[in-house]
């Protein structure tokens, strides 16, 4: 499941804070911030992507980095 230096990152101008993300995520990383976008705790973030998939809107990507 874990992708090595990947984590979830959300636009979040462009997030329609729908909760689906928070639904699907296997680890509970992410959360809805004040009812207008969602927010990614990259200390529990896997990288699975099924976020990514999920998503709606499309504002979610997996990027690498630390």
């Amino acid at each position: 499941m874990c992708k090595k230096n990947r984590r979830a990152m959300v636009r979040k101008d462009d997030c329609v804070a729908c909760g689906t993300c928070a639904d699907v995520c296997p680890r509970g990383a992410i959360t809805i911030q004040w009812g207008s976008f969602a927010q990614v705790d990259r200390d529990l973030c896997v990288g699975c992507g099924r976020c990514v998939r999920e998503c709606p809107a499309a504002v979610i990507t997996l990027e690498v980095g630390a």
